[in-house]
């Protein structure tokens, strides 16, 4: 279920599919709940708005709101006079061929139903520059695609991969419905032969080196507990040309190692400077692998940490 926070939070109800296969600058003053401003925005005080006066939302971030339009100096989404409630679409996939081959150039399709006649869904709003991202994690999480698949006109959206691999993946659909509340929906899929170990994962905190972008990262508190915010600071070498990637200075997806739960975040703080950080709760003690992404100079650099994190104190 989709949990719309400061992050967006996926639990994934993988019992099942596992015992059978073994969300720059505003334009306006912006209120927050919880987290501080981006670098450069506005807010406003306790005594300039209330939550009663506030009228426009970002549909993304909900903590978010303003007196006028502007946009999400989080994630970049312009902000709307009032959102509805929340409600679960539904995602379908079909997958050509079934099942796809490790290697071999495979085509999925996506198609979204509405929650109260399940009727197909044509029209949609553009989450950070595209209709739709895809988000496709392997189980043992040594892959990681985002792409973005294209609509068609057989009221879907189609996108080509070649999956390396046998064994389960698990993609995540990041969609806006028009007039409705963004949603982050899973589907399966499942590569044929057989599947390789999973890769038990341990605390990497280390410098890497992507495409033309090193990545460090520091971690406060440096062991994360669960249910408690953690800040994640990262600092970016060389420090000229970074832009945003599909308007935000980055993007995060952290899984745990079981696939059970799955954060998709942007910074809190960042101004295309050389340090970028964002903050996120960790729902359980587990050891979660998180992939970080930024754009320098036109190339998208992505970059990964292992995090293990402990139990809450009883």
């Amino acid at each position: 279920m989709l949990l719309m926070q400061r992050t967006r939070i996926l639990t994934l109800a993988l019992s099942a599919v596992i015992a059978a296969a073994c969300r720059q600058t505003p334009s306006s003053p912006v209120e927050t709940d919880a987290a501080p401003p981006v670098a450069g925005s506005t807010t406003t005080t306790a005594a300039k708005a209330t939550t009663g006066d506030l009228a426009y939302v970002c549909p993304m971030d909900p903590d978010i709101r303003s007196n006028d339009p502007g946009h999400c100096p989080r994630c970049g989404m312009a902000l709307v006079a009032g959102i509805p409630d929340p409600k679960e679409f539904h995602l379908d996939l079909t997958v050509t061929p079934n099942p796809p081959q490790p290697g071999q150039p495979a085509e999925l399709a996506f198609a979204v139903f509405d929650p109260w006649k399940n009727n197909p869904v044509k029209k949609f709003t553009a989450v950070h520059e595209k209709l739709f991202h895809a988000f496709i994690v392997s189980r043992d999480l040594q892959f990681f695609a985002h792409d973005h698949p294209q609509w068609d006109d057989r009221d879907s959206f189609r996108l080509n991969v070649v999956l390396p691999k046998p064994g389960l993946y698990r993609i995540l659909g990041d969609f806006y419905p028009e007039a409705a509340t963004p949603q982050l929906l899973n589907q399966s899929l499942f590569v044929a032969g057989t599947e390789p170990p999973a890769v038990k994962l341990a605390r990497d905190y280390s410098e890497k080196q992507a495409d033309n972008l090193r990545v460090a990262v520091s971690i406060a508190p440096s062991d994360p507990i669960a249910g408690v915010t953690t800040q994640i600071r990262f600092m970016l070498t060389p420090s000229d040309g970074i832009e945003k990637y599909l308007g935000a200075w980055g993007h995060m997806l952290i899984a745990s190692d079981d696939l059970i739960d799955m954060i998709h975040t942007h910074p809190f703080l960042a101004d295309g400077s050389a340090e970028v950080q964002f903050k996120l709760i960790f729902p359980r003690a587990r050891v979660y692998r998180m992939w970080v992404q930024f754009q320098r100079n036109g190339v998208i650099n992505t970059a990964h940490f292992d995090i293990p994190v402990k139990p809450a104190p009883r």
